[in-house]
Order: structure tokens, then C-alpha cells, then sequence
């Protein structure tokens, strides 16, 4: 475990040095939970990523860098936990995609890469089980592990100025949610209609590191009743 500056307001904790997609983020998400127990006194966000820790902090609350340091290494030196099920970690969300051509402008490209019938690499995505790795890039943007590996397909050369929000995309071994509407490079297959970013709901993101996230296929019929 590593503790560094990150900022004058804020500290990074690398607490794993390569990421495996299976042990990682359990290990990470402990590591939020011990110090969410501990309460450290000028401790305001903590932000998980996929091998580090993002401490955000009150300077005005920290009396001392060398303390603080020594609170946070007791704090994840006392999160070693009996191992428990991945199920128990993390909300499990279910997420309607419509596949359909005009909502999948990327789904030719990434079935002619995989060396699958469209329908196929639909079926595919949809029947997979994904995991929320971390959230960012844009607010509520959930970057989600468990791709089927012959799915997986290189960022566009040219990323689009303009991606709808409700996308659904592959990008490399990940595929991802677009909450808005925002620039992007990863491969659109298809759309959901749920809305996973409101300011004036709590919490705002749809997702958390963690989350347990399936996709289930929906008409356009049915997109379009969702989204009235």
C-alpha cells in the first residue's frame, strides 16, 4: 500500500499494484468501507478506481499530514475481512437496451471484428453478467467488466463529438453507459431509455462501483414506452 499526494486537497492510495478484474475491486471496495467506518476527521469523498483510492480532504480539518497518513494505514490495515461472496457487494440493476440499427450505428463494425452475425454479439451482450468497475470520465458513467472477450473491440479512430445519452457502447475489453449527452470514442450498440444521472435525485448516478449490472434486450416499441 502506497499513500501519495494528489493535489493539496487530496491523497491517492494505491492499494493494488496490477488490476485483476475478479479480486481488485472487492479488495477496493473493502478498502471504502473500513474507512467510511473509521470516520477520519477532515475525510470528505472517497473515490474508488480500479487498483487506487481517491481521498479528497478539508486542509482546514487536517492537523497533520504524518496523523492523517497513520489513520488511513489503520484503517485499511484493519479491513481485511473474511472473504465474502461478490453477490453480497453491490446493488444488482437491470438495464433495457434497445439493439435496433438506428440505436446501434457501431454494431456492424464490432460484429465484422468478432467474426459474428449481428444478432449474435447482440445476444451475447445481453446475456453476459457485468460489474460496475468505477464510475467517471463524465458524471454517472459506469464502466462495467465482464465483456465476453470475442466482443471486444478497439476504440473509434474518430471519436464522435456527439454521443446520445442512453448509448450503450463497447470500448476495448469494457463496455459502458453514456448517462448524457457528451463526446465519445467507443462503439454504440444500442440504447437504454433509463435515465442514469439527475441532479435532483440521491444519489444522482444510477451506479456504483460494485453494482452487479445485466442487460436485458427490449423493442422499439418498448423503448419508447420507457421513455414517456
Amino acid at each position: 500500500m502506497r499513500i501519495e499526494p494528489l493535489g493539496d486537497s487530496a491523497l491517492l492510495v494505491r492499494l493494488i499494484e496490477e488490476f485483476d478484474p475478479d479480486k481488485s475491486l472487492d479488495a477496493i471496495l473493502l478498502g471504502v468501507r473500513a474507512l467510511e467506518r473509521a470516520a477520519i476527521p477532515g475525510l470528505l469523498e472517497i473515490v474508488p478506481a480500479y487498483t487506487t483510492l481517491g481521498i479528497f480532504l478539508d486542509p482546514a480539518r487536517i492537523a497533520a499530514f504524518d496523523e492523517l497518513k497513520t489513520a488511513i494505514e489503520r484503517a485499511l490495515e484493519n479491513s481485511l475481512e473474511p472473504e465474502r461472496s461478490r453477490a453480497e457487494m453491490g446493488s444488482v440493476i437491470e438495464v433495457p437496451v434497445c439493439y435496433e440499427s438506428e440505436f446501434a450505428p457501431d454494431l456492424v463494425e464490432v460484429a465484422r471484428r468478432s467474426g459474428l452475425e449481428e444478432e449474435e454479439v447482440v445476444r451475447r451482450h445481453s446475456s453476459a453478467s457485468y460489474r460496475v468497475a468505477c464510475v467517471g470520465f463524465t458524471p454517472g458513467f459506469p464502466y462495467l467488466s465482464g465483456l465476453p472477450p470475442e466482443l471486444a473491440t478497439p476504440r473509434r479512430a474518430n471519436p464522435r463529438k456527439e454521443v446520445p445519452a442512453g448509448a450503450v457502447a463497447i470500448g476495448g475489453t469494457q463496455t459502458g453507459v453514456y448517462p448524457r449527452k457528451s463526446p465519445g470514442g467507443w462503439n454504440i450498440i444500442g440504447r437504454t431509455p433509463l435515465r442514469l444521472f439527475e441532479v435532483e435525485r440521491q444519489p444522482p448516478a444510477q451506479f456504483r462501483a460494485g453494482d452487479h449490472v445485466r442487460f436485458r434486450r427490449i423493442s422499439r416499441t418498448e423503448y419508447e414506452q420507457l421513455s414517456a
